[in-house]
């Protein structure tokens, strides 16, 4: 018995059956063999676009469904539940796509929405730099007005839907003398002369999700391009930001949600000593003990859910969503792969993948140490 979750209407677990379905049969049997090449094939985009999982709280009239977030919601928690990790929808639907929505001009987001709800073109986001993490006031990568267009130097690591992408949201200096208050987004096209991809980067886990480093050697971008107003690229990261937390907290509980059922099943079944897993005080007490903290962190981010749909969500409680799903989360797969044994370190079971996967929420979309000072100015 768990506490029953309100946020959800009939249309809205229609369509997730609709997701799972569409999961079950066209993602997960191939997602092996994307883990082996680094990357998703494209494919499945185009497959996700005609189905409706892409960009669907988008208006109708830049080719979404217009419907509220709960829908967009659904598909990270069901991709969460399979751990089918190389799909880079989240990001793609629900951060790069509302940067365009909220700050492109009409001729930009008439251009770029459409193919991207279609699942024709795929979208990024380029914060990250060698030298410049969570830090975002260390990026050094600059655009410099000449005329109609700013040109682009410099390099981002660790992108998501990198190799992939037809267009990303570049955070850069435009004048780099005023810090973090002289930051601009720019939508750069991938056609762009200068715009290099580097290959897949080679990671711990997440290994089928395309991740690369991007490279701007003088790219000319047209001035029409920037996204807002100049100068004012941290202040629109700062409102965003909190969403894409929670983002981070929704998969995080929902991982943990599916380690426990699988460790449940497992335990069940195998037997040591004669007996099963399951009939030894510790396999219960352990899995008592952490179904009723993921219980708690669901009750909250459901909590959460509703504040950003009353657009209430404040940084701080992002924030402590993000930092504490996800060290719940992996302390729930680190005490589920111990429940394993032996076959908790095999990359077949998907305990395994889903341990190696999680490290990297507790760090990417700002540490869970920036977390916490972010809290901290809250007291």
């Amino acid at each position: 018995m768990t506490v029953p979750r309100t946020l959800f209407a009939a249309d809205h677990e229609a369509f997730r059956d609709t997701v799972r379905r569409f999961l079950e049969q066209e993602v997960a049997p191939h997602h092996a063999r994307w883990e082996e090449q680094g990357h998703v094939d494209r494919d499945v985009w185009r497959q996700a676009g005609d189905a409706g999982l892409l960009c669907s709280s988008m208006p109708e009239e830049y080719g979404g469904s217009g419907v509220d977030k709960r829908f967009s919601i659904i598909v990270i928690e069901e991709c969460a539940r399979l751990n089918v990790t190389g799909l880079g929808w989240g990001l793609h639907s629900e951060i790069v796509a509302p940067y365009l929505l909220h700050y492109g001009s009409a001729g930009l987001k008439q251009k770029y929405l459409p193919p991207m709800a279609r699942g024709e073109a795929i979208g990024a986001i380029a914060m990250t730099e060698p030298a410049a993490g969570s830090d975002l006031q260390g990026i050094r990568a600059t655009a410099i007005r000449d005329g109609d267009h700013y040109v682009l130097n410099g390099s981002k690591i660790f992108i998501t839907n990198g190799y992939l992408c037809d267009q990303v949201i570049v955070v850069a200096k435009t004048d780099p003398a005023r810090g973090a208050k002289g930051t601009s987004l720019l939508l750069v096209d991938t056609s762009m002369a200068g715009f290099t991809k580097g290959q897949p980067l080679k990671k711990a886990g997440m290994k089928a999700q395309d991740t690369c480093e991007l490279f701007f050697d003088n790219v000319h971008v047209p001035a029409e391009n920037l996204l807002g107003e100049e100068n004012q690229g941290f202040v629109y990261l700062m409102q965003e930001l909190p969403w894409e937390r929670l983002q981070i907290a929704i998969t995080a509980i929902t991982s943990a949600e599916a380690a426990i059922g699988w460790t449940v099943a497992y335990s069940r079944e195998r037997k040591a000593f004669g007996q099963e897993l399951m009939q030894f005080q510790n396999t219960r007490f352990t899995l008592a003990e952490l179904k009723t903290e993921v219980q708690i962190g669901r009750v909250f981010v459901d909590r959460c859910i509703e504040l950003l749909l009353e657009d209430k969500l404040d940084p701080a409680t992002a924030s402590m969503a993000k930092y504490w799903c996800t060290d719940l989360q992996f302390k729930v797969l680190d005490a589920c792969v111990q429940l394993f044994g032996g076959y908790g370190y095999m990359w077949e079971y998907p305990i395994t993948r889903a341990w190696a996967d999680a490290r990297v929420q507790r760090i990417y979309g700002g540490t869970n140490e920036i977390m916490k000072e972010l809290i901290s100015r809250s007291l």
